[in-house]
């Protein structure tokens, strides 16, 4: 694999990208977003809107990309995930800017990988919660900003780690922790990445040109998951990882990933959310890309369970029950 960087690709997308507004969810430094950001912003958007739990990481990014492009403007929106009331909360005020009448572009980055069992404060698994159902919640509450744009376009970063798990129609909040699982969970978050990206394609694509695409990134050098044990001295929770891909038959669970995977700065990885949100459109609308196209069943880890229109649906219908919402489109 030839890396590439997201600085390039923003370059070789700069005409679509110049007056765009854009949205953009887990935006700190050193990580996917923050990498993201600074790419795109050299192209000269019409507004970076970052948004994310940590007002002040929010200020950190604003700041970096008013001194390396100063003529792009940006805003910063308090937006915690794991809390639907915070959610609601963030999505009132985005509809309320006046001078904001449209979004070109959502990307959906924020998230969490494989922590402890913890609950937001309606009592969902926070995996679920940050990852799935507060990004649900605030993109279809902001739809509307997004459909005024003439080709609206989301992309969803979600993670080969949906092999891990289907959703868990029956249980997804784990016997309330009993039976908890930390990569299991995270599996099921991703794969719900994946089916909202298709159900959004679905009820939404046609008839309003917007697209929709999920993302795998890649492995990507940041925090996301600097609490685990991963390489060195001290692997158990990437076995604790490997043991599932075994369980399931996949070929991953005897890899080594120190040699497999090529590791990527946020900078190069970002270049693929550039690509998702900037390239030419794809098909099918609701894709799950990697390595810049279309994941393929047959060469790719990508399971049936996270490209079915009816585990879409399915999904949808779910994520509506628990946030207490249904979006009828």
């Amino acid at each position: 694999m030839t890396l590439k960087s997201g600085n390039a690709l923003a370059d070789e997308h700069a005409s679509v990208i110049k007056g765009k507004v854009i949205l953009v969810t887990g935006v700190t430094l050193g990580g996917l977003g923050g990498g993201f950001v600074l790419a795109v912003a050299r192209a000269q958007p019409s507004l970076l809107i970052l948004a994310g739990r940590s007002t002040a990481k929010l200020e950190q990014t604003a700041k970096a990309v008013t001194e390396q492009f100063p003529d792009v403007k940006t805003r910063v929106l308090e937006l915690d995930l794991i809390s639907l009331a915070a959610v609601r909360k963030a999505a009132e005020t985005v509809n309320g800017w006046k001078d904001v009448p449209q979004i070109d572009v959502l990307v959906n980055n924020a998230g969490v990988m494989a922590i402890p069992w913890a609950v937001s404060p309606e009592g969902y698994e926070s995996q679920l919660a940050i990852n799935h159902l507060g990004h649900f919640l605030f993109t279809n509450l902001i739809m509307d900003k997004l459909l005024k744009s003439p080709a609206p376009r989301i992309v969803i970063v979600s993670s080969n780690g949906h092999r891990l798990s289907p959703i868990r129609f029956d249980d997804p909040n784990f016997k309330d922790g009993k039976i908890y699982n930390k990569w299991t969970a995270y599996g099921q978050s991703k794969t719900a990445n994946q089916l909202m990206a298709i159900s959004l394609a679905e009820k939404l694509g046609k008839k309003n040109n917007l697209s929709v695409y999920s993302v795998q990134p890649g492995l990507v050098i940041s925090n996301l998951g600097s609490h685990l044990k991963l390489f060195g001295d001290d692997t158990s929770d990437l076995d604790e990882m490997k043991g599932i891909d075994a369980f399931m038959g996949c070929h991953l669970a005897w890899i080594d990933y120190a040699t497999f995977f090529e590791a990527q700065t946020p900078e190069q990885a970002a270049a693929k959310l550039v690509h998702a949100a900037f390239g030419p459109a794809l098909t099918p609308n609701g894709a799950y890309l990697e390595e810049y196209r279309v994941a393929s069943p047959w060469t790719d880890v990508i399971l049936p369970w996270a490209t079915s229109s009816v585990e879409a649906e399915r999904c949808w219908k779910l994520t509506e029950k628990l946030i207490g919402q249904e979006f009828s489109y």
